[in-house]
Parts: structure tokens; sequence; C-alpha cells
């Protein structure tokens, strides 16, 4: 995942951005940059680190405009590397250009290959650098042809916003994988992020999601409005996994809170696991507290907080190494032993990946004196690899790829081990869009 901002008509236009991208920090943690338009000149600032490792008070002496967009980087193509931070910068025939991208491109070895054979040079190892050659290649005479001519050569899930010096594009796939909404400024300007806990912060109201394959215009000659234009016929797939895991539980997307969608994943983990009995509901801080709220009150088991968090820590899905992750679990996750100690406990998590914080979460508990560890995952058994913008890049790596369900409970050393169905979910996303399931069910629909 990574997060994406684009502010339009607001002469504090980076300050914003910078905030935006600091309530969007749980989509990507590796890198973060923003680039301001003043009319003549597109500066970029960027680096490796979290937002407020990267910026600081004179980063806004230099980043002066009415205009910026901003990214967290989180790689899923690409390198670990400063090269592959974003914004992407370019000088071309009709001006200067930056460009954001949340998402990923199925055919981006096929089209840098193309560009390579044709001469192109590659700074970066991102798919997102193959849309700023196709670009800048292209003999259309505006950029807003330019563009749609480019994005009819890739493939795959994407939000991107790509700032010229006077104008804004933003752009969402037809198939809406990735979230992208719109928002207006107090100042009377525009924001458009990946997720709305980014308007909360910046006190922008919220007008509408940016609609699958539609393109929006923000223009500095009409700064009062935008231009939308619908590129591609919808084929609407919203990512199911945003509401498991990624976003923010205090963010809506698509019109769907994602605190609610998560407590009704927990009434339905409930009714599925309604034979397993215990003393408490304890969630894997802090994505599995709305889903364990919503079992403990199905199933009227209490609630407790027995595993405290170290918020100093980051999200150790995230983590580019195994071993990162298996050092990050002990620095983050402690368990209350006054609260364990004899206990049957049901412990409820997001999700199940790779396997490994889940072992070490049943070993921890056990430590602390736990009499039964009941495991609860709110997600069906992640089976396939995302192709689509989620760091699951082979099925080696995947725990229900490779074992049984009883395999996986012998290898964390849990009682017991249950997962939500696909039915399940469905019924908690509570209504009958065709969301993209691809972890589950590999259905791999762009290809």
């Amino acid at each position: 995942m990574c997060a994406i901002v684009g502010v339009f008509g607001d002469e504090n236009a980076s300050r914003v951005a910078y905030y935006a991208l600091f309530a969007m920090q749980h989509r990507g943690q590796e890198a973060t940059g923003i680039s301001v338009s003043d009319d003549n000149h597109i500066k970029t600032l960027k680096g490796r680190g979290l937002v407020t490792e990267v910026f600081d008070k004179d980063s806004f002496e230099i980043l002066k405009g009415d205009m910026a967009i901003g990214h967290n980087r989180y790689s899923t193509a690409g390198q670990d590397s400063i090269l592959d931070a974003q914004p992407i910068f370019a000088r071309y025939k009709l001006g200067e250009i930056s460009i954001v991208h949340n998402g990923n491109l199925i055919n981006k070895d096929e089209v840098r290959q193309e560009l390579i054979d044709e001469g192109a040079i590659f700074a970066t190892s991102m798919d997102t650098e193959n849309v700023v050659h196709l670009i800048a290649r292209s003999q259309k005479e505006h950029l807003k042809e330019r563009i749609v001519e480019a994005l009819q050569k890739v493939k795959g899930a994407y939000c991107f916003i790509i700032q010229s010096r006077s104008k804004q594009f933003v752009i969402r796939d037809r198939y809406g994988v990735r979230p992208l909404s719109l928002g207006k400024l107090e100042s009377g300007g525009y924001i458009v992020a990946s997720e709305t806990c980014a308007f909360d912060l910046v006190k922008a109201k919220f007008i509408r999601d940016v609609r699958p394959g539609e393109m929006l215009i923000f223009d500095k000659e009409n700064p009062n409005t935008f231009e939308s234009i619908q590129l591609f016929e919808s084929d609407y797939r919203p990512c199911a996994f945003e509401y498991i895991y990624f976003a923010r539980p205090d963010s809506v997307i698509d019109g769907k809170s994602v605190y609610k969608v998560r407590g009704r994943i927990g009434w339905a983990l409930a009714k599925e696991a309604k034979h397993i009995e215990a003393d408490m509901v304890v969630p894997v801080p802090d994505s599995g507290v709305a889903a364990a709220l919503g079992y403990s009150k199905a199933s009227g088991i209490p609630f407790e907080l027995a595993i405290v968090r170290n918020h100093y820590v980051g999200r150790t899905f995230i983590e580019p190494t195994q071993e990162m992750r298996d050092l990050k679990v002990k620095l983050k996750l402690s368990p209350i032993k006054e609260k364990i100690d004899g206990k049957r406990v049901i412990v409820l998590d997001d999700s199940l990946v790779r396997g490994t914080t889940s072992r070490q979460i049943v070993k921890m508990l056990k430590d602390a004196g736990a009499k039964e560890i009941h495991m609860m995952i709110a997600a069906p058994e992640i089976k396939y690899p995302c192709r689509y913008g989620i760091d699951t890049p082979s099925y080696k790596e995947l725990m229900s790829a490779n074992k049984s369900k009883e395999q996986i409970r012998e290898f964390m050393g849990a009682d017991s081990l249950t997962f939500l169905s696909i039915e399940g979910l469905k019924e908690a996303l509570g209504d009958d869009r065709n969301y993209s399931l691809v972890s589950f069910d590999g259905d791999y629909f762009i290809g």
C-alpha cells in the first residue's frame, strides 16, 4: 500500500499535504515526499523515513505554492531506495511534471522492456516511472491527451495524481481497487487523498469518492471548480482487504465506515465460532480491536485489552524482511500477565499472512500463563498472492497456501484456529458489490 494526496488552490498546500500524509502514515513508512508548484517551477522534497523525519519547518519555506502532491511509500514494486521514493519529477517537452501512485501495474515489466528497447533510460525500479516515459514519448499536443494515451498502455490497480505547473490530474482505475476520495478545504481549495482520515486532520469536508475509471482535472485558470471525465467504463471491484487491515478505522471508504465493517466482521466470526468457550476476547492491537469488540458483543464473552502495544514501533506486516518483522513483534506487543494467567483466551487478529507473528503471540501468552489460546482470524485464509498492491509476492510466503488449517494451528501452538469464511466476510461487508477477494479466492480479474 501507499498513501497519496493532492492539494489544489491553497496557499499552504505543502503544509496541508504534510498533515494529510501524517494522518495516512499507516499506509507506508519507508519514504515520503511532497512536490509543490509555484506556477513557474515544481519543487520536490523527499527522503527515506517517516513524515516527521523527512520534513521540518524549513521544508515549507522551500515548498511554497498553492498546489501540491504527496506520497508515503510502501514498496510492492521497486526497491527500498531513495531513488524509488515518490513523487517522481521529470522535465519533458511540455515542461515539468510530478507523479504519485498508489497501486501496482501488473504489465510493468513488458511496458518497461518496450520502452528500453526504444531507447528509454530508467532512473528507478518503480512501475510508476513507466507512466512518466509514456507521457514524455507521446506525440499528443496536450498533457491531458498524453496521460489518456499512457493509461491505455498500462494495466493494473492504480490511483495516480499527476501535477504540472498549472494543473492536477487525478485518476482512479476502472476497478476502483484502491481507495481515493475528494474533499473541500476551508480555504476553498480541494484535496484528494487515499483515505478520509486525512480530511479530518486538515478540516476538509468530504465531497465524494473518485469514481472508478474517472479522471478529475484541476486547473488554475478555473480554480473554483474541476472537470470530470469518465475515461473507462466502471467494473467496480474495491479491495476487501482495505476494510480488514489497511485502512484506518476512522476512515470511510467508498461509502462504508471501516470501523463498522470491522465490527460486523467480529459478529460474523462469533457466529461461525459459537462452539468455542472462553473467558475473554483479546484483540491484537490495533487493527484487531474493532473486530474483537464485535465478537465480544455477539458472543457475550468479555472484551479485554490484555495485550499492550508500543505505538513507537511500526506495523510489522509492512516491514520488508522477516527478521525485522520478528524483532518488531517482540518490541511492539506485551501481555498483561495478571489478566491472562489461568484464563481461556480468544485472541483475535485481523489476518494471517506469514503466520510468524501469530506464533510469537501464542508463545507470549502461554508464557504469561494462559490456560487455553483460541486464535480467531478476522479474514478468510490468504491462499493467493495479491498482484494489486499488497505485499504478498509469492506463494511460498503465504502460510495458508502451503499448510492445512490443522498444520497452521500446530505451527503456532494454539488450542484452536478459526478463520472467517468468505461468505462471512461478504455478509459483514453488507452489500452486493463485487469486491476484490483475490487473496482469498484467487480471482485475478485484471490479469
